[in-house]
């Protein structure tokens, strides 16, 4: 796994349902880190129809 994957390690990705084929499941085709660290985007794509979905996750920020 990436090292800029393991900062964002209690955050599961998102199961996408393909909204064009209506119940089958989408698969991550691309995980892309922003420049900061704080967003990762992953880039979903259905293995039917091609359809490209992209999801943003940003880190949780800590509590003190």
């Amino acid at each position: 796994m990436p090292a800029y994957i393991h900062q964002h390690d209690k955050i599961e990705p998102a199961f996408i349902i393909c909204p064009s084929c209506v119940g089958i499941p989408m698969y991550v085709r691309d995980v892309e880190p922003h420049w900061s660290m704080a967003k990762i985007d992953f880039v979903y794509e259905c293995s039917d129809c091609g359809a490209e979905m992209r999801h943003t996750v940003v880190k949780p920020q800590h509590r003190h």
